[in-house]
């Protein structure tokens, strides 16, 4: 069986964060192991605080991952601060994975900071050269660049801007534009769109680790990178079509939609 590893904060309402990026290896049917940075009390409609777990207590969390079940993919997701950044940083060097997926996480679906401003410069310099993929969406990746990003054209510069950064491949990811939502890849020589039609939801609560999660479970599977994505983009739009609707603002996604369909029937999901 593959593995894959999750380096990221925790949702305790399961939608986002490591919650969602073990059922996501779940449902590509990778096995998946966590190292907790941060501690989040949210749900679906605000977050109330988050605490950072200690460095050495990450670091000791990755050695624990890697002196027993190596992982096939990394996946990193929130990283609040420098010293987390640093931590989780020194130990990719030290135990040097293959196919390392990193969400830039800054903000939460309602636009609550989870990365300190102060941080993104050690983002860029210490995490970013160590990503072969780099997932940010829109406003990160304006965030990351300095760029104004309006068109499909402009999220093509921003990918190539970020490709200097020292990443092996860069997807900007199109759900905060207008339209399509589609996402670009750039792999240093050529650049890959995948279109897909918007769903009228509100319920889009982790799709970005639920996305990056996705595509780090297809590379532990032997996928090629561009077909990796385009495989977490069937996924995540399916489970985004068919959300379970819960909660009192941007619910969840169903990440096992493909499965229950399959084992319990369509009609018995109870997706609103």
């Amino acid at each position: 069986m593959k593995t894959a590893l999750s380096i990221a904060g925790s949702d305790c309402s399961g939608g986002a964060g490591i919650q969602a990026d073990l059922k996501a290896f779940a449902a590509h049917g990778v096995f998946g192991m966590s190292a907790v940075t941060s501690v989040v009390a949210e749900n679906t409609f605000r977050v109330i605080e988050y605490q950072d777990v200690r460095p050495d207590i990450i670091e000791k969390q990755i050695d624990a991952v890697f002196e027993d079940i190596c992982p096939d993919a990394v996946k990193i997701g929130m990283l609040s601060c420098r010293e987390t950044m640093l931590a989780v940083a020194g130990k990719l060097r030290e135990w040097q994975p293959q196919n390392i997926v990193v969400d830039p996480v800054m903000y939460a679906k309602n636009g609550t900071p989870l990365m300190e401003p102060s941080a993104v410069e050690t983002l860029i310099r210490e995490v970013v050269p160590l990503a072969d993929l780099l997932t940010p969406n829109i406003p990160e990746s304006e965030k990351l660049t300095g760029l104004t990003i309006k068109t499909l054209e402009d999220m093509e510069h921003a990918a190539r801007h970020i490709h200097t950064m020292g990443c092996r491949a860069v997807v900007v990811k199109g759900g905060h534009h207008m339209g399509e939502a589609t996402d670009v890849l750039f792999d240093g020589s050529e650049f890959y769109r995948y279109p897909a039609a918007r769903v009228d939801t509100k319920h889009t609560h982790g799709t970005g680790c639920t996305f990056s999660s996705a595509i780090a479970a297809n590379l532990a599977l032997g996928i090629s990178p561009s077909q990796a994505v385009g495989r977490a983009k069937q996924y995540i739009n399916a489970a985004i079509a068919h959300a379970p609707g819960l909660g009192k603002g941007n619910g969840p996604t169903h990440h096992f939609y493909e499965m229950y369909k399959t084992y319990f029937g369509e009609e018995n999901q109870n997706v609103k």
